[in-house]
């Protein structure tokens, strides 16, 4: 058995891409425009690390414009990837307008959440960073 990738559906290509690769650093690695099936999927990765991709599926409106709404589930928990070092990784997000659901105040995980609402978890290589501000006094956000 091999994993091959999680698929999340998405409301909005430009958004979604903007957010798993401009705010998160993912890369795209395969788009596909399906006209008869009326969907677009595109395949992201971490740089270096494309065997745990992220599906992004996209399904166009129907003829009259409207798009089908998506409701998320407890039974779907999140996304984790690790980081060389969270609180960089959690500027970017922020520098990209992206809250922080769960700062890392104890320099090791921190939550996000994706245009769609998707739950993405940070998690520091290694040992913990050392707790700094403006994280360790940072309040939680919604839910993550």
């Amino acid at each position: 058995m091999k994993y091959l990738h999680t698929m999340v559906r998405v409301t909005d290509i430009d958004a979604s891409l903007h957010f798993y690769c401009d705010a998160l650093g993912l890369q795209v690695l395969s788009r596909r425009d399906n006209e008869a099936g009326r969907f677009t999927l595109i395949f992201l990765a971490a740089p270096g690390d494309e065997k745990a991709q992220i599906e992004l599926t996209y399904n166009w409106p129907d003829a009259d414009g409207k798009s089908e709404t998506y409701t998320g589930g407890r039974n779907f928990g999140h996304v984790a990837y690790a980081v060389p070092d969270i609180y960089a990784a959690c500027q970017r997000l922020m520098d990209h307008g992206v809250t922080i659901s769960r700062p890392p105040r104890d320099g090791r995980m921190a939550f996000v959440r994706s245009p769609d609402q998707i739950s993405i978890e940070l998690l520091q290589i290694g040992d913990p960073l050392p707790k700094a501000e403006p994280w360790a006094s940072m309040p939680n956000v919604g839910a993550w």
